[in-house]
């Protein structure tokens, strides 16, 4: 290897080098001359699913919003056969919540 060619074999190996600073996110990319300023993209906020509202909640195709209904987990020898076929099914979440459960689930 020659003197001339392993200046630009160095050359090349500084311009690759990257630093960052500690207290912003811009990368300083140094060479021998010039310095160049990258500043990078920052990244697209994206709503996420709450998981726990996915489990306990349905949004319907007309945009309605259903839920279980409660007292069905225990003391169920107590309470009547048809009292529990009524408590299996769906009910409609109140107007009043139906603005939070819909935010906390983007793509329902």
């Amino acid at each position: 290897m020659s003197l001339d060619s392993r200046r630009l074999h160095s050359v090349k190996r500084q311009s690759r080098r990257l630093t960052q600073t500690p207290y912003n996110k811009r990368f300083v990319i140094a060479t021998t001359r010039i310095i160049f300023l990258a500043v990078m993209p920052k990244p697209i906020a994206r709503s996420k699913t709450r998981k726990s509202v996915a489990k306990r909640f349905k949004i319907t195709a007309s945009g309605k919003v259903l839920r279980a209904r409660a007292s069905r987990r225990h003391l169920l020898s107590v309470k009547s056969a048809k009292r529990k076929r009524r408590l299996a099914k769906a009910a409609r979440v109140d107007d009043t919540d139906v603005a939070r459960v819909k935010a906390n689930l983007p793509f329902g």
